[in-house]
């Protein structure tokens, strides 16, 4: 991880995201960038000086805008890190995504605010839309105050598919954080309920990985995989929650459109999204 971006809207959640950015760059000594977008009444790139002072509440956010991210900046130099800002304006969702593939960011960490009713838009992205179509891995924090180095990140798939190159991120993670990996998979009303054929996916990705040695297995018997891992983070301490993605088709097989919105909008606890 050489490179990791961090849009901000500098809401409480993106704070913690930037904080999370931050703390993650020291660990893989990774350069990291703050980006805002922020919509204005004009086309702002193309306006004269003169003719900015028709806009004075504009201007106004524009400088408070560039004072966040300065302070940003300095909290990150201050941590050793090489930082760049960047401020967009009239931008939108795919903005972040172009700026991510110029740079070739190999993270992406953001805030979302509330987990109740549809995604929270971040500075007029919609977070699912990021992670859905990022190539990089993204991290969304929530309400919970988030827990770094993670120690207990849980890897959920119904490991039908080659998650091999998904469960490398993870476990590169896990590693430097010297964190226990739990991977779960959900048994379905759709599926045959049987504890033993949801271990076999699991322990042949396993055998892949003959040198990780701090994990646990489980599969859960649940009506919908969101209730199945609601039900393992009550009963297990929780940092992180990993997840696949198979970009616009939604989550891998039997995790849908709606389970992707639904895991990444409810969930209170950070969700890691990686784009198969």
């Amino acid at each position: 991880m050489k490179n990791i971006l961090v849009p901000t809207n500098f809401s409480k959640n993106c704070t913690k995201a930037a904080q999370l950015g931050i703390e993650m760059a020291k660990l893989y000594s990774a350069e990291i960038h703050f980006l805002h977008l922020m919509k204005t009444p004009v086309d702002w790139v193309k306006l004269d000086k003169l003719k900015e002072k028709r806009y004075p509440e504009t201007l106004k956010q524009i400088g408070i805008a560039k004072a966040a991210l300065r302070e940003l900046e300095r909290t990150a130099e201050r941590e050793g890190l090489t930082c760049r800002t960047f401020l967009q304006y009239d931008a939108g969702q795919a903005d972040i995504l172009e700026h991510s593939n110029h740079f070739h960011h190999d993270f992406i960490i953001t805030g979302s605010s509330g987990t109740k009713g549809i995604i929270r838009e971040i500075t007029g992205s919609n977070v699912e839309e990021i992670v859905r179509n990022a190539n990089a891995p993204v991290i969304v924090v929530k309400d919970e105050d988030v827990t770094f180095p993670f120690k207990n990140i849980v890897f959920v798939s119904d490991f039908k598919e080659d998650v091999f190159h998904a469960f490398e991120e993870v476990i590169s993670i896990a590693q430097k954080c010297n964190a226990r990996i739990h991977l779960l998979r959900i048994n379905t009303q759709t599926d045959f309920n049987s504890i033993d054929l949801g271990l076999n996916p699991i322990e042949q990705l396993l055998r892949k990985f003959p040198e990780l040695k701090k994990y646990s297995l489980a599969v859960y018997n649940e009506a919908s995989v969101e209730t199945g891992i609601n039900t393992f983070i009550k009963q297990n301490p929780i940092d992180l929650i990993a997840m696949v993605t198979h970009g616009k088709t939604g989550f891998l097989s039997l995790f849908s459109k709606s389970i992707a919105e639904g895991v990444t909008n409810h969930s209170t606890l950070p969700v890691m999204t990686i784009h198969l």
